[in-house]
């Protein structure tokens, strides 16, 4: 079964939490992952992610992510 994925929709996810240390991305508790949100473009999600990056700048263990979620839905080009 093949799916085809709208290629002009760009989703990213923007996801935080505190890590366990600063040398790798493994967090602490991921039942208390901060899930902020699926933006549809890279240009709103790094607003999200900015915001809550400077929201958190004086935690140093906690640190927010944007995942490329369009990366994984599009199959591998032949």
């Amino acid at each position: 079964m093949t799916t085809a994925i709208d290629s002009d929709q760009k989703l990213h996810l923007v996801f935080g939490g505190e890590l366990q240390d600063l040398d790798g991305v493994r967090f602490r508790d991921i039942r208390n992952l901060d899930i902020v949100g699926i933006f549809p473009d890279y240009a709103s999600a790094q607003a999200a992610w900015r915001a809550k990056a400077q929201a958190t700048v004086d935690s140093a263990q906690t640190r927010y992510f944007v995942v490329h979620l369009h990366r994984l839905l599009e199959p591998p080009a032949p």
